[in-house]
């Protein structure tokens, strides 16, 4: 009985006991739902042994892990060699089990392999944030076992986001939006709600619920933001005010920002993200510590949060001076603030502190455009409630310089003019500028007046400042693989590649449009020539998506040896080369991709080594009509537009592509600087063509009306020729064929004539004969009939014409049809020899015989 209880006991406890005490991970995968197999027993994580390892066992570790759908069971430590116990080998599950212990083995601890063999999963995943920038920002979805389903904006709370954020790695929700429209054109959702508190380790564990009636109700998917930067305040003798020290929530942590870099536009969001009005001024700070954020925020003084502003951390120094970043707020949103006085600019004499600057209730703002980063491109100025441009008009480096400074932008490398960047649009807010360089704002330079000018917006100005960066690899026959350069302070450099990981390979491989992984070389011969090291220590986080986010050392001109240069060879490595064969043709560089027939889809463009997208901004039949012309596909029915064919990837190469629709090839069209475009892929352009690719090009001015008519007048023309050729050597060859017949029959006549005149001189001779009755030996000669003779009961009398010089008669009964009528003579039709010789002379004097093959007489 005894023994019966603690098998009971045992049976209905051990289950509890497993679940309980043993637990499970995933290590060294970059994230929780992939990695080497870890279970804890005993207060020791150990392995599992990758002996008959395979998707079965994989299977029943991502369920157990609520990481969705088994992807892939690797082996050999592909995640790396792990330490401690082997806890289980030689395992097979059916894939049904709930815990992966529970699979057959060869006993709990029991196993012939070493950490060489850990076994390792690739799951699914149970969340993701898809369709943003990264893998930290996107619309909620949700693995079913078998496909991704949206999660609905209905009853969806912030704590959810704050799990969802959490367990990808992404630090904290910043932004919870609804209302996003979905993938599916059905709008299928999650039939789920989830109801987490906040605390959960991952989404799976969070409580659920379902939807009333199995339909949730909702208006679209909802679209999460999570960022490393998430509270800001402002705090003065220890208490949060609209006036203070700036500091911001970082990875869970508070930290104070460097005064340095610190502009009047990212006061301004600040302070409206905090409800606090509009900044009045940026005073520094109390002395700082080492725990100084030093990241640089270039707003344009419009985002609503300050995370939404561009950012950048790479290469960023050590805090010069030690002071923190302050603002003081206008305090009230209604607050009455001095008025902008647009009539007349600052005198050039003009100078006063920041800190004591009033700020102007219209909120001018500073940002520059279209140059490929924030510290580079058009100038443009917020005033009114419209951004305008400014004219270049005395436009240099002082001028520029004001901007730079403005922007956090460092020193200023090049004052551009001439529309340098495109030409902009809306207002030319200033003309005439003349800063002396020392001015805290460019309004406040001297010049014609506000609003007042002389120019169009091909006169308008730029800058590029010394913090513009810009990223390239360098390989003589590689596009996406080679030598990793950056853009900095005017000079290309290359970067260091300690201590580079998968993250930071990615974010380089993705931001140069060349997949979404790679690999650091180190087996590539040492690069010849000397340039600037600019960058080491590079350190990116899930969360950064560019380079630039990421930390890193700072600049500086030589960061490390020429031996550690990095060299990276992206996923999307390929050789450079045309798409299809040297030398490239327009027609060969543009492609439809996506769509129902080869003559619609996505248009993408051949550009630098690779294929990109076109942005729909300006997209419209005329472009559209272009496209399907330059693929021989005939005429534009459609010129669609936000990614009807599905997002491209890659660069979006174009944008604001302007065509007249008569352009033999999009590249004659008027378009924006390649590879600069203010659009997602979201926005991708297609088009829909009439008819199916022709195989080559049409041959411009052919194919009109008057090439149409040419072709044809030329067609008749051969053909009339061919007939007048045919005809004549058809004629010569009856001609052939009459001489010979004339010959054979000429023979004939001189015979029978002779015979003719000696039966007259036997008749002549004996009187006794009768005149009608034919001689012995002359029964056939009625058989002989002359062509074109009528027949004997027709005929009249006729009187014969010997021709002239041996010409034809032109009548009737011409010599091209002789030899086809003697071939039809009947047998009771009289010789017209005959008769002739009965009406005309006995002796036939007057009887002519034409040359040789001409006939001797003719009939009417």
């Amino acid at each position: 009985i005894a023994l019966g209880s603690i098998l009971i006991f045992t049976i209905l406890i051990l289950p509890i006991y497993e679940h309980g005490s043993r637990q499970l991970r995933l290590v060294d995968g970059g994230g929780p739902c992939a990695g080497r197999v870890e279970i804890r027993d005993q207060g020791s994580w150990g392995t599992i042994c990758d002996y008959r390892w395979d998707l079965k066992d994989a299977r029943v570790v991502c369920r157990q892990l609520g990481c969705g759908k088994a992807l892939q069971a690797t082996v050999s430590s592909s995640f790396g060699a792990g330490s401690g116990p082997i806890w289980l080998d030689n395992l097979w599950c059916t894939g049904k089990e709930s815990h992966v212990w529970r699979c057959s083995s060869r006993g709990w601890g029991k196993h012939y392999c070493d950490h060489s063999q850990d076994a390792g999963v690739i799951c699914s995943g149970f969340v993701r944030l898809a369709g943003g920038d990264g893998p930290c920002s996107g619309r909620v979805e949700v693995h079913s076992g078998e496909a991704w389903t949206p999660v609905s904006d209905g009853n969806f709370t912030l704590p959810t986001a704050q799990v969802i954020c959490a367990e990808l790695g992404c630090g904290k929700a910043v932004s919870v939006l609804g209302q996003v429209p979905f993938r599916e054109s059905d709008g299928q959702v999650w039939a789920e709600e989830f109801r987490c508190e906040g605390e959960e380790p991952k989404l799976w564990w969070c409580p659920r619920v379902p939807c009333p009636g199995g339909t949730c109700h909702h208006s679209g998917a909802v679209q999460v933001a999570c960022s490393v930067y998430t509270d800001i305040r402002l705090m003065k003798n220890g208490t949060s005010s609209c006036e203070g020290q700036v500091e911001m929530n970082i990875s869970g942590r508070w930290r104070a920002f460097c005064a340095s870099h610190w502009s009047l536009a990212n006061a301004n969001v600040v302070c409206r993200q905090l409800g606090c009005g509009v900044a009045i001024s940026t005073p520094n700070g109390a002395e700082g510590s080492d725990q100084l954020w030093k990241a640089r925020f270039h707003c344009s003084g419009t985002e609503s949060f300050l995370w939404k502003c561009p950012v950048t951390a790479l290469g960023v120094p050590d805090c010069s001076h030690g002071n923190t970043a302050s603002v003081i707020c206008s305090g009230n949103q209604t607050q009455v603030l001095s008025q902008c006085n647009d009539s007349v600019s600052e005198p050039a004499g003009f100078a006063t502190s920041e800190e004591s600057a009033p700020y102007c209730s219209d909120s001018r703002q500073l940002r520059l455009v279209d140059g490929g980063g924030p510290c580079a491109g058009r100038v443009e100025i917020l005033a009114q409630g419209s951004w305008g441009t400014i004219c270049d008009d005395g436009w240099d480096l002082d001028d520029a310089r004001v901007v730079c400074r403005q922007l956090g932008c460092g020193e200023a490398l090049n004052a551009t003019g001439s529309a340098h960047f495109g030409a902009g649009s809306g207002p030319i807010w200033l003309d005439d500028l003349n800063c002396a360089g020392n001015e805290s704002q460019v309004w406040r330079c001297p010049s014609r007046g506000w609003g007042q000018h002389d120019c169009r917006h091909k006169e308008d100005a730029g800058v590029i400042c010394s913090e513009f960066l810009a990223l390239r690899m360098v390989s003589e026959d590689q596009q996406c693989a080679g030598w990793l350069e950056v853009f900095y302070n005017g000079t290309w450099g290359s970067v260091c590649r300690s201590p580079m990981d998968d993250v930071t390979v990615s974010i380089i491989c993705s931001q140069l449009g060349c997949g979404d992984s790679g690999t650091l070389s180190s087996s590539v011969a040492l690069r010849e020539g000397s340039r600037p090291r600019w960058v080491d220590l590079i350190q990116c986080r899930k969360t950064d998506t560019s380079l630039w986010q990421c930390p890193s050392d700072p600049w500086k001109y030589s960061s490390c040896s020429s031996k550690e240069e990095a060299y990276i060879s992206c996923a999307g490595r390929r050789p450079k080369s045309c798409p299809t064969a040297a030398p490239c043709t327009d027609r060969e560089k543009l492609r439809l991709r996506g769509g129902d027939s080869e003559c619609s889809g996505r248009v993408e463009v051949w550009h630098s080594g690779s294929w990109g997208t076109v942005c729909d901004d300006s997209w419209s039949l005329a472009e559209a009509e272009v496209v399907c012309q330059q693929l021989g596909c005939g005429q534009a029915l459609e010129a669609l537009r936000a990614a009807t064919f599905g997002p491209g990837n890659g660069s979006i190469w174009l944008d604001e592509v302007r065509c007249g629709g008569r352009e033999s090839s999009l590249w004659d069209c008027a378009a924006e600087p390649w590879g600069q475009s203010n659009c997602k892929h979201e926005e991708d352009a297609g088009v829909r063509c009439s008819g199916t690719r022709t195989t080559s090009n049409p041959l411009p001015g052919v194919f009109s009306l008057p090439g149409v008519l040419c072709l044809i007048l030329g067609a008749l023309l051969f053909l009339v020729l061919v007939i007048l050729v045919t005809q004549l050597l058809r004629w010569r060859a009856e001609r052939r064929d009459l001489s010979s017949h004339e010959d054979a029959l000429a023979e004939a006549v001189y015979e029978e004539l002779d015979d003719f005149v000696t039966r007259k001189e036997g008749l002549l001779g004996s009187p006794d004969q009768r005149t009608d009755v034919p001689a012995e030996n002359y029964d056939d000669a009625e058989e002989v009939l002359v062509p074109g003779a009528p027949p004997a009961s027709q005929r009249s009398e006729e009187k014969v014409f010997p021709e002239e010089n041996g010409a034809r008669s032109p009548q009737k009964g011409s010599s091209l049809n002789f030899s086809r009528e003697v071939a039809d003579l009947g047998e009771g039709e009289e010789s017209p020899w005959l008769l002739q010789g009965k009406k005309g002379d006995p002796g036939y004097d007057d009887v002519e015989l034409s040359a040789l093959g001409t006939p001797l007489v003719t009939f009417p």
